[in-house]
């Protein structure tokens, strides 16, 4: 399986050629997802989920290469926060290896548990049953939730900012009121799912399958919709942005009374968007 995993990160990290660090990066990854392998496997998942769980949940390598130096005059100390090389790829395993690593809040059954109000910033939740739980109100800022399992969950009225819901079941959860700005949704199925009244700024929707689904009468700010299903999708009455549609479908999405800037205008249309009863300001 090491074997394995090492071609996994040679793919992963092969867009961006040869950098000074790359052997120690790479090392240093390869070290914590063999571990992580080996305790899913120690838990009781497959060959097969434990290697996808373990890949999953190395995340965007682009967000770790954006600390790592790529060049070597990076080995000098950083003008700005006076560190060394050394200090500064130590700083970035380390994030990287709480990205990857397990809390008391990962991997467990948590369905139906209560946790309205709690303070639950940079929590991992990722790999745990928590459908139908109450996260009503809490702060869960920079939160991460992969491979997990949300359905009916309540997120209403919580600061998800900066948090990442990936390849997760949110199927019939409710985000009323809810801060997702600057909150990413990758590949999670979010059929039933409501948004009445969130705030979305900068939030991302990646692979995701937004059918159906009202973002009536909000405002969106710099939303991006990338490879995202919008079919049917009501924007009725909004006000949008700078929002990119991205490789997504928008021929059968109702943009009727909407408000939007000449330049997501310009998209849509360019996309075959419907876009007879809306006002570019």
């Amino acid at each position: 399986m090491e074997s394995k995993l090492q071609q996994f990160l040679d793919n992963a990290f092969a867009p961006y050629g040869d950098f000074p660090a790359k052997p120690e990066v790479t090392r240093e990854l390869l070290a914590n997802l063999t571990e992580k392998y080996n305790d899913l496997k120690a838990a009781g998942k497959s060959d097969e989920e434990a290697y996808r769980a373990t890949t999953e949940s190395l995340g965007d390598v682009s967000e770790i290469m954006e600390h790592v130096p790529h060049e070597q005059a990076a080995a000098d100390p950083d003008p700005d926060e006076g560190l060394s090389f050394k200090e500064t790829f130590k700083k970035t395993m380390k994030q990287a290896k709480a990205q990857m690593g397990f809390s008391k809040f990962s991997g467990i059954s948590l369905d139906e548990t209560d946790l309205s109000g709690a303070s639950l910033a940079s929590e991992n939740f990722s790999y745990s049953s928590l459908n139908g739980a109450n996260f009503d109100g809490a702060d869960l800022r920079k939160a991460a939730f992969r491979a997990a399992s949300l359905r009916g969950a309540s997120f209403e009225g919580a600061n998800l900012s900066q948090a990442v819901l990936a390849a997760s079941d949110l199927q019939d959860s409710s985000f009323k009121r809810t801060n997702l700005t600057g909150a990413k949704m990758k590949a999670s199925a979010l059929k039933g799912v409501s948004f009445e009244g969130a705030q979305l700024a900068k939030t991302q929707f990646h692979h995701c399958d937004l059918s159906g689904l009202s973002f009536e009468g909000q405002t969106l700010d710099g939303v991006v919709f990338a490879a995202t299903s919008l079919k049917e999708t009501s924007f009725r009455n909004a006000t949008l942005r700078n929002v990119s549609f991205h490789h997504s479908e928008v021929k059968h999405t109702i943009f009727d009374g909407a408000t939007m800037d000449k330049v997501t205008y310009a998209l849509l249309k360019g996309a075959k968007a419907k876009l007879e009863n809306v006002a570019v300001e």
